[in-house]
């Protein structure tokens, strides 16, 4: 899930964003963060699947083929269709209308999406009708233990709290094969940011940001080795200006 969100560094740019375009939002100041974590627990994730139902068409306008605008996704992409060679089945969580999904399709990877929000999965079967799409939750999968072969997750843990990451975290480990390989992306900072309003849609949402050495720890803690981070600055004019990392894990085998 893309976000008109910042890090600290560029907060300032964020509320120029949000003044233009009259998105109301609410700041949880980085030194605030873990006491308002800690009250939430988790984000509901009834929440979640009304944003995405609510807000499903204009978000499939505007994100699909985003990854042709952004080079380091495509050299990411890329070497996950070569690491994962012939190995399946693959699975996108978290697919949203299918644009990272279909990209990986093209690199001669058969893959499917997996959401919680019908809307957007039906969006993701009228643009690409050639692709299984279904329902699910990335907190409680519906998956038999070391039975996929690679996970692709592009923010899709955006609207999870520190402790639901660790929760998805561990239930993706779970349904890993041994050998198994877990791709995602998170927008790097320490805020948590509250948006009513969304493509023009009224909506209630948090969006979280986290810190390298959070993920790194809870990735440790989940059982994941071979954990390699990288981080890059926000594509002018082409994506909110957020850092960004892309991880790449294993489930020793």
């Amino acid at each position: 899930m893309e976000l008109p969100g910042l890090t600290n560094r560029n907060r300032e740019a964020l509320t120029s964003y949000c003044t233009l375009t009259s998105v109301p939002l609410r700041f949880t100041p980085a030194g605030e963060q873990e006491p308002f974590r800690a009250m939430i627990m988790g984000q509901n994730i009834q929440k979640v699947e009304n944003l995405y139902n609510t807000v499903a068409a204009e978000y499939a306008e505007k994100f699909s083929g985003e990854h042709e605008k952004k080079p380091k996704d495509q050299e990411i992409l890329h070497r996950f269709s070569q690491e994962i060679v012939d190995r399946r089945p693959v699975w996108d969580f978290g697919c949203g209308p299918g644009q990272t999904t279909k990209y990986i399709q093209n690199l001669g990877v058969k893959i499917s999406g997996l959401d919680l929000s019908d809307q957007i999965l039906e969006q993701a079967r009228t643009i690409h009708p050639e692709i299984h799409f279904r329902k699910g939750n990335i907190l409680d999968l519906e998956f038999e233990s070391d039975s996929i072969a690679g996970v692709v997750a592009f923010y899709a843990i955006v609207h999870f709290t520190e402790k639901q990451v660790g929760i998805a975290f561990r239930e993706i480990f779970r349904v890993l094969q041994p050998g198994g390989i877990f791709l995602f992306t998170y927008h790097i900072g320490e805020e948590t940011i509250h948006l009513d309003e969304f493509l023009g849609k009224k909506i209630d949402i948090d969006f979280m940001f986290f810190s390298t050495d959070f993920i790194l720890s809870c990735l440790k803690d989940s059982g994941f080795n071979k954990i390699e981070i990288i981080e890059r600055d926000p594509y002018t004019d082409v994506e909110y200006e957020s850092r960004r990392a892309y991880v790449f894990c294993n489930k020793a085998g």
